[in-house]
């Protein structure tokens, strides 16, 4: 499976890279894992900050309002009943929620061959030879993206992310670099551009799908 293929300057390559069919050209016939791998990934990346106070956990509401008989209203134990404004809340979050899910490391391999293969289906994958980030420095990063016509939200996929990778990407809006290892579902299926390097198709393939 050939693909639109792209020097470290940004120029069209003489000759184009071959993608691995069996992660790249896979038939997607149900969306339900894709769907459920996305899910997954917002709720792992959810936090528990949101915590509430029960009645007992409130200031006040120490003495009874009124006496328990002879007022012509109904009795009462406390202002800071739950049925009381200012009071504790019943069954309210507590900060310790765990909203985490789990996947197989086979449903998640799955999920991300199908996620690359509806995106090489439409026309958004494509390969360079290497990407280059020798000073770290945005302004290269921008050109290389103009030149290779990169626009709108750009993954950008390398074998390695270190800190110049981070440096020269981190900054431009709707770009994103991932390490070939932690490809997944959520920046697949959000990118209009996926920019791969060759060195990282080779770990791709290692990881998903084996040498062609």
């Amino acid at each position: 499976m050939a693909v639109a293929t792209y020097t470290k300057t940004g120029s069209k390559a003489s000759t184009a890279a071959t993608l691995n069919k069996d992660v790249f050209g896979i038939k997607v016939e149900s969306h339900e894992l894709l769907k459920v791998a996305y899910n997954a990934y917002l709720d792992n990346a959810r936090t528990n900050n949101a915590t509430t106070k029960l009645r007992g956990e409130v200031r006040g509401g120490g003495r009874k309002p009124w006496r328990q008989k002879g007022t012509g209203r109904a009795r009462a134990g406390s202002i800071r009943s739950p049925l009381w404004r200012g009071g504790g809340v019943t069954f309210g979050p507590t900060g310790n929620e765990n909203y985490s899910k789990k996947l197989s490391k086979k449903a998640k391999q799955t999920a991300t061959k199908q996620a690359l293969s509806l995106a090489n289906d439409a026309g958004t994958v494509s390969v360079i030879e290497t990407f280059e980030c020798k000073d770290g420095k945005v302004k290269p990063t921008v050109d290389l993206l103009k030149k290779i016509g990169a626009e709108r939200r750009t993954l950008i996929v390398v074998s390695e992310k270190d800190e110049l990778v981070d440096r020269a990407t981190r900054n431009i809006p709707n770009v994103k670099a991932v390490q070939a290892t932690y490809l997944n579902v959520f920046d697949i299926m959000n990118a209009d551009n996926i920019i791969i390097s060759k060195k990282s198709l080779e770990v791709i393939d290692a990881w998903l799908g084996g040498k062609n």
